[in-house]
This record gives C-alpha cells, sequence and structure tokens, in this order.
C-alpha cells in the first residue's frame, strides 16, 4: 500500500487535473481511491520495486484522469487503471532492458562476452537477441556523422572535447550532434517498442 508521502502527493495535487468538473473530479476522486490500493499492489509485483510502483500508479491515474471521458462504464474503473498501469510498467521494463543491452553491447564491443543467462527460457533469449538487434539498428540507421559522434561519446565514452577533436568538428558541433543522434535512436527504440 502506498504510504502516507504518496497519498498526501497526490491529494496536493488535484489542481494538475483540470479537464472535467468539480463533480467529476469528486467522481473520480472516489473511484480512484477506491482502486489506488489494489492496482498499487499489483504495481509492487509487476514492476518489483516500490518508487517503480508509485511512480507508475501516479502516471495512470493522471492518464486515467485525462481520459476519463472514454469510459464507457464506470464499474470497469479499476480494471481499465490496472491495464494503464500494466502497460506504463511493461514500457519502463523495456526501457531498462534497452539500457541494459546497450551496456552489454558496449562490453562486447569491447571485447567481453556477455554471458547467456542459463535461466533464461527460449522466449526470454529470443527477446534478449531481438532487443539487442533493434539497438544496433537504431544505431546503424543514423547518419554517417551522428553515429561516429554517438559512438565515440556514448560507446567509446571519449569526452566531449575528444570526440569533437578526432572528428575535427568544433564542441558546439559535437554536441548538437550528439544530441541529434540521441534523439534519433531514442525515437526509433521507442517506435518499436511502445
Amino acid at each position: 500500500m502506498p504510504d502516507g508521502s504518496f497519498a498526501c502527493a497526490y491529494a496536493l495535487e488535484p489542481h494538475t487535473f483540470n479537464c472535467m468538473s468539480a463533480e467529476g473530479d469528486e467522481e473520480f476522486e472516489g473511484l480512484a481511491a477506491a482502486h489506488r490500493d489494489q492496482v498499487y499492489r499489483q504495481m509492487l509485483r509487476l514492476c518489483g520495486n516500490k518508487e517503480d510502483a508509485e511512480d507508475v500508479l501516479t502516471d495512470a491515474l493522471l492518464a486515467a484522469y485525462r481520459r476519463m471521458d472514454t469510459l464507457r462504464e464506470r464499474e470497469a474503473f479499476g480494471g481499465w487503471l490496472a491495464q494503464i498501469a500494466r502497460r506504463l510498467c511493461f514500457h519502463l521494463r523495456s526501457r531498462e532492458r534497452i539500457r541494459k543491452e546497450l551496456s552489454l553491447d558496449e562490453l562486447e564491443a569491447q571485447g567481453f562476452e556477455a554471458e547467456t543467462d542459463a535461466s533464461l527460457g527460449p522466449e526470454e533469449r529470443l527477446l534478449a537477441e531481438e532487443l539487442r538487434s533493434a539497438v544496433r539498428g537504431a544505431i546503424g540507421a543514423l547518419p554517417k556523422e551522428l553515429r561516429a559522434v554517438y559512438t565515440m561519446r556514448d560507446m567509446d565514452e571519449r569526452s566531449g572535447d575528444e570526440t569533437a577533436a578526432a572528428l575535427g568538428i568544433s564542441a558546439a558541433a559535437m554536441k548538437s550532434r550528439l544530441h541529434r543522434a540521441r534523439g534519433q535512436v531514442r525515437a526509433r527504440l521507442d517506435r518499436l517498442f511502445a
């Protein structure tokens, strides 16, 4: 169950919910209060830790509030809120897997072999390989000048000045290219895993 600080944080932020009437706000508050703890417990199991579960629940409540007008039956609110929260948690876990796979790719590029976890089933190994492939594809799809900056800064962990000097560009140009490269990699992975 969320601790008092989470409940207070939620209670102190009703001004962020401004797309419904006062009656709708009260109805939403009632529905949220009735289902919040149950969905939180589900998210604890699904997300694996308290902080992520609280973040996912808060984001799910906000998303549910914003789309409250699309809910046809108020009795279905609990299941609907749980479904929104599950999707948010899966999205969060996908991002964490992508970060982990990026780290594995970096180690492999440096000559270390990534050990295959024997406890992973065939589906999980396939998913991990698909994720690695998607990350490689996202980096490979970058234009040459962006890929060079991205590889040097984020994979080879070179300093900004060192990267700029190696590429013969200014530090400002290097930062701009790195920002664009990260955005394109992130956008491509978001499209694949959204």
